[in-house]
């Protein structure tokens, strides 16, 4: 699986605990999903999901620029909805779970875009190697839940190289090229 280009997407709803300046947010891991696409072969796209997300984060509708955000995802709970790559996804060859459980997300500054939508800086972590980010954020809202918790929904996206990270695996297809140089002989 040819993974150069991964855009990421993240949904989250979250539980209310108010402080003094913000609301502080949990993930609610239940209600939050992390899903990803990727280019496969040049020719189609795959996605799936990491399970298991949690974090935190604080936000003032008033006062969006000062929102701070953290969150950690656990690389082993990548699912495709094909158990085979799956295992190869998690395995010394990509993500290397045994040796890198963990990417983590956290915010450096948020910039507004416009009336519910901001850039978020941070810094991901991913395969032992830390890079700057721009997430594409949108404040969807916030309510009461019927057992009177408030609830804030928001959406983010970025794009990332594997390659950043240090996730190079690279298979020459049948041809004993790399699926590049095959694609580019199948042009001429």
């Amino acid at each position: 699986m040819k993974l150069d280009k991964l855009f990421l997407s993240l949904g989250l709803l979250s539980s209310l605990s108010l402080s003094t300046y913000a609301a502080e947010y949990k993930i609610d891991e239940a209600h939050t999903a992390v899903t990803f696409k990727i280019k496969h072969m040049g020719i189609s796209h795959t996605s799936g999901t990491f399970e298991n997300v949690s974090g935190s984060f604080s936000f003032d509708p008033s006062e969006p620029t000062k929102a701070s955000a953290n969150a950690t995802i656990l690389t082993k709970s990548i699912n495709t909805g094909i158990k085979q790559r799956d295992e190869h996804l998690r395995s010394a060859e990509f993500l290397d779970v045994e040796k890198y459980p963990q990417m983590t997300f956290k915010t450096q500054s948020m910039q507004s875009t416009g009336p519910n939508s901001f850039d978020i800086k941070g810094t991901l972590t991913l395969h032992g190697v830390s890079k700057p980010v721009v997430l594409k954020a949108n404040y969807e809202g916030s309510v009461k839940d019927p057992f009177g918790n408030e609830r804030a929904g928001f959406t983010a996206s970025t794009k990332i190289n594997r390659k950043d990270f240090g996730l190079n695996f690279h298979q020459t297809l049948e041809t004993g090229d790399g699926w590049r140089r095959s694609l580019d002989k199948f042009r001429s």
